[in-house]
């Protein structure tokens, strides 16, 4: 049993942590059962395994499983696991996992591009509304969070795996290539005139929603068919950005269901 944590492994386990770890190594956590079944599920390839031996007992099936896809497991001490996770109470299993980019499909019917997202538990959550709303693909500009950190990772309850995601270097160019090939383009603005439902959301579509501070760059906005807003009562500011996108994607499903 790995029970140091001045291991190797473990130091460098801990590197990840951080964007500049997960930067130079090119790796990212996968913490925690849920995440992991997940992983699995989608044939996510893994690299390293570390659980305790109270894991390994509770969840003989999916450890089973593991050890024929990771390509190193590791049994280490509870406080190995308390090390090397960033939640507060660990389940008992954390992986590290390649960082890869899968072959990002064209949006063709729906799509949601980010501009400057700077919270990974607002990015976390947007993922998991945006596969709860079936759409094509999420577009992240190089600016916003990282994918891979950790709070991104888990705020997505799994679905980060089940996702098209790319990081965009040029999110202005990005979006005025699918506006040429047929989406319209809403952009989320607070001042505008026009409610989110006033627009015609059956149409091939992509949404651009901003910065929690500073909502959405002017360049982007200016290029947008429509600007949009969700009316809020007298007083309250504005939504949590993670929240503004799901009222969007889920009025996006009913006219299109109705």
């Amino acid at each position: 049993m790995l029970s140091s944590l001045q291991n190797p492994l473990v130091k460098q386990i801990r590197q990840l942590h951080q964007s500049k770890g997960r930067r130079e190594q090119q790796l990212f956590l996968v913490e925690g059962t849920h995440l992991l079944e997940e992983a699995c599920r989608r044939d996510y390839p893994l690299i390293t395994v570390c659980h305790t031996l109270e894991w390994q007992e509770k969840h003989k099936f999916l450890c089973e499983l593991i050890s024929q896809k990771a390509h190193r497991i590791e049994l280490v001490s509870a406080r190995v696991i308390q090390s090397i996770t960033t939640t507060v109470n660990p389940d008992g299993v954390v992986a590290i996992a390649p960082q890869k980019q899968t072959n990002f499909q064209e949006i063709r019917t729906l799509g949601v591009a980010l501009d400057k997202i700077q919270d990974p538990g607002n990015l976390g959550t947007i993922m998991r509304t945006a596969v709860a709303t079936n759409i094509d693909g999420l577009l992240v500009s190089r600016d916003s969070v990282d994918l891979y950190h950790p709070k991104v990772v888990r705020a997505s309850a799994g679905e980060w795996f089940n996702l098209q995601k790319t990081i965009s270097e040029n999110l202005k160019d990005k979006v005025l290539q699918l506006q040429s090939k047929g989406l319209q383009v809403l952009a989320t603005v607070p001042s505008s005139t026009t409610n989110y439902w006033e627009i015609d959301l059956r149409k091939p579509t992509l949404i651009i929603v901003g910065n929690e501070g500073s909502g959405i760059s002017t360049d982007l906005i200016n290029l947008a068919d429509y600007s949009v807003k969700i009316p809020l009562s007298n007083g309250v500011e504005s939504l949590n950005v993670a929240i503004s996108t799901a009222i969007i994607l889920h009025e996006i499903q009913r006219q299109r269901h109705t």
